[in-house]
């Protein structure tokens, strides 16, 4: 997320290496300009930006550090427009959240996303079908809450879905009602009026408007049409996975005037992330945020199961249940680039990844397929897998036998390099084995 704009800034302030005075300020401000422009940043915001940075470097000794400070600052009030952050609930359940936005937004993928989100959380979520406009989207919504594992209200008006829906909501004891609107492919009357009624009926604690980051500045527009015709409390980038510059995330909030809550990074349900300003700019910086990796890791990973984990790892007991078991908490973790660009200085990896995906590769792909191809007994003890059994594994997986006993060779040696790090010297071995590496010893 954001690597393309962290990149042309990361290049912008590499140029400032030795600069003591307001003609090398003048170059690198510059340098500053053309690389948000670059990125999709609104050009009224890119006047306001670099008028601050400058104002706020003079302040104090014309530096690198100094000017790195200011241009953090300026990021920071950029997008820290005043209003919530992330999800807030009301006082009393069901917090009631309204879904609006384009056709073609990713509105009802992010309904869905926001369900995830709130359930991991540990929040009972009722879902809402409003959407009767596009014949797709109530099947969509069901595939999704099926999925999520959420229950699905729907009915056959959109003033009956918000009716109702709030009804079951009530009586069901749900923590949260979300409930997804039609869109239409450009704003018209007849899509606010139907929603305004939707709204009133409703009485929503939050309206999100769901913004596609793919159609740049025009995304501008509709939101501000939206805010302006139904309040609008937050706003929901979509599509950042894509081509999006992150132009749009830095100038959205001060143009709209609305704070970004969230913003959606791939087409998985697993993938949302929380926007909170200060993370943001750290990861823009390439300083990482620690903090939103450890929030993230928190939902998905069981403590008590981790710790049986390691426990099995040290027995040298580790089968291929557990392995399965890692695989799916490491799709729960959703898009990876996400994750490496949380780690401090680990950003500049981002460009080597390309669309790398851990639970869903190729080579993840057929080792899950030669896994349920084996008995409970053999998953359990990799042991029993005799010439026969591989024989019949391969077949069943759609793989050659040698194909099996690679992957049951490279399992082994995992299995015994992880077990050999878990000990007490296990993390002073992996040091040196890597210094050795990075030397060109041989193992």
């Amino acid at each position: 997320m954001f690597e393309k704009i962290a990149d042309s800034l990361r290049i912008a302030t590499g140029k400032l290496r030795h600069f003591d005075n307001e003609q090398s300020l003048k170059k690198v401000l510059s340098e500053l300009k053309k690389a948000l422009l670059k990125a999709d940043v609104h050009h009224k915001v890119v006047k306001e930006l670099i008028m601050s940075v400058e104002l706020k470097t003079k302040k104090g000794e014309i530096g690198k550090a100094n000017f790195v400070k200011a241009l953090e600052e300026t990021l920071h009030e950029t997008l820290a427009t005043a209003g919530s952050q992330g999800f807030v609930y009301a006082s009393k359940p069901p917090t009631v959240v309204l879904m609006a936005g384009l056709q073609g937004s990713g509105k009802t993928t992010t309904t869905a996303k926001l369900a995830h989100y709130l359930k991991q959380r540990g929040k009972k979520v009722l879902l809402a079908a409003a959407d009767l406009q596009r014949l797709a989207a109530v099947e969509q919504l069901k595939q999704l809450s099926e999925q999520v594992e959420v229950e699905l209200f729907t009915a056959d008006t959109p003033q009956a879905v918000a009716k109702g829906a709030l009804k079951r909501a009530k009586e069901g004891l749900f923590d949260v009602l979300i409930v997804d609107t039609a869109g239409r492919l450009a704003i018209d009357e007849a899509l606010m009026e139907e929603i305004a009624e939707v709204k009133k009926i409703l009485d929503p604690h939050e309206v999100f408007y769901v913004a596609d980051s793919m159609t740049g500045q025009d995304a501008v527009k509709t939101a501000k049409s939206f805010h302006e015709a139904l309040a609008v409390t937050g706003v929901i980038l979509s599509k950042f996975d894509g081509d999006a510059t992150g132009g749009l995330a830095i100038g959205l909030a001060s143009q709209v005037g609305v704070p970004l809550r969230f913003i959606g990074l791939g087409e998985k349900v697993t993938d949302l992330e929380i926007f909170i300003p200060d993370r943001i700019v750290g990861r823009l910086m390439g300083e990482g945020d620690v903090a939103g990796l450890s929030e993230k890791v928190g939902t998905v990973i069981d403590e008590k199961k981790a710790k049986a984990i390691s426990k099995k790892i040290k027995k040298g007991d580790f089968n291929f249940n557990d392995f399965l078991e890692q695989m799916e908490t490491i799709g729960k973790l959703g898009n990876m680039k996400s994750l490496i660009s949380m780690i401090p200085g680990a950003s500049n990896m981002l460009g080597q990844l390309g669309d790398m995906d851990l639970e869903n590769s190729k080579e993840i792909v057929r080792i899950r397929a030669m896994i349920y191809s084996m008995t409970p007994k053999e998953r359990e003890n990799p042991d029993l897998l005799n010439g026969s059994r591989r024989e019949r594994i391969a077949k069943g997986a759609g793989m050659s036998v040698v194909e099996i006993n690679r992957v049951l060779k490279q399992f082994k040696n995992a299995a015994k390099m992880a077990k050999k790090f878990s000990g007490k010297k296990g993390m002073a071995d992996l040091q040196a084995l890597m210094g050795q590496q990075q030397r060109g010893i041989p193992r």
